[in-house]
């Protein structure tokens, strides 16, 4: 793009599930793009989009990479202890380089005392960025969809500690074009929270029969403790935060935290929200 000025849209996590998808449906609108990822060589060549270097932690390089952007889109980064650390690093470095507009993709129900333990590095995500005195817009989504069949064990049954509660989960595609309606149009969207879920909220015993039904198998949903969910998660030899954010996500369903049908996805897409058998039949799982 030489001899160009330089496209005042960014997006982050372009190597990634989520920010590739957006990155994508930007270039196929025609929207030129800059794509600020850790390893340049790893991004999806792209019409009108360039990428620069930059990880969240690294202050400089994302000042650099970020000038004269004007609307920024902020995918989270990898689950990891410092991970609030990092969110809060790249956020100061967005506002020291001027930057205008934040989108970011955050949890639904991101408060300092979630039960899942993930979405409070969210809540405080979103409390530092509102301090900063940045325009944004947060989009909160579910659980993904897409991961729901790996839930299943190779027995297929799904264990864990949700008792009743149900999630209404959310498939990618929808987060991504939601996501796009925004970066498009992002003066339509300052200062809003959104509610990304899918059509329907389910327990996952419901989970289970949808399964049964798009893979031709057997799944089922066996509830357990607190305890047993620890006990047969301990084998993986995950640190004890992780183990913290694998159970919590289930209890969060159990404490209804997770519940709900928003009506967002089809507001900002002009669409249904995909059902969660729809998501599993196209991917084939």
């Amino acid at each position: 793009m030489t001899g160009s000025p330089r496209p005042t849209l960014v997006v982050t996590g372009a190597t990634g599930r989520l920010g590739g998808r957006v990155a994508r449906r930007l270039a196929a609108r025609g929207v030129a793009q800059r794509m600020l990822v850790r390893s340049p060589e790893r991004a999806p060549e792209l019409p009108d989009a360039t990428p620069v270097k930059g990880g969240y932690g690294d202050h400089d390089a994302v000042v650099r990479g970020l000038a004269g952007a004007t609307t920024v889109f902020m995918v989270s980064a990898s689950e990891s202890p410092d991970r609030l650390v990092q969110h809060k690093a790249f956020v100061d470095a967005v506002a020291e380089a001027g930057v205008e507009h934040l989108v970011y993709l955050s949890f639904f129900g991101a408060a300092p005392d979630a039960t899942f333990t993930l979405a409070r590095d969210h809540f405080h995500t979103e409390e530092h960025i509102r301090a900063r005195g940045l325009s944004y817009t947060f989009l909160r989504d579910n659980l993904y969809a897409e991961f729901v069949p790996d839930l299943a064990g190779e027995d297929g049954v799904i264990r864990g500690p949700a008792g009743q509660g149900r999630a209404a989960f959310v498939s990618q595609d929808d987060i991504a074009d939601a996501a796009t309606a925004v970066l498009t149009r992002p003066a339509e969207h300052v200062d809003r929270v959104y509610d990304l879920t899918g059509p329907d909220s389910l327990t996952f015993a419901e989970a289970a029969v949808i399964l049964s039904g798009a893979q031709g198998r057997t799944v089922t949903y066996q509830p357990e403790t607190v305890e047993e969910a620890y006990a047969s998660r301990a084998s993986y030899g995950a640190p004890r935060w992780q183990l913290d954010a694998w159970v919590s996500t289930y209890t969060a369903v159990a404490a209804g935290e997770l519940d709900g049908v928003s009506e967002d996805v089809p507001r900002l897409t002009g669409r249904p929200a995909t059902s969660l058998a729809h998501v599993v039949r196209a991917n084939g799982s």
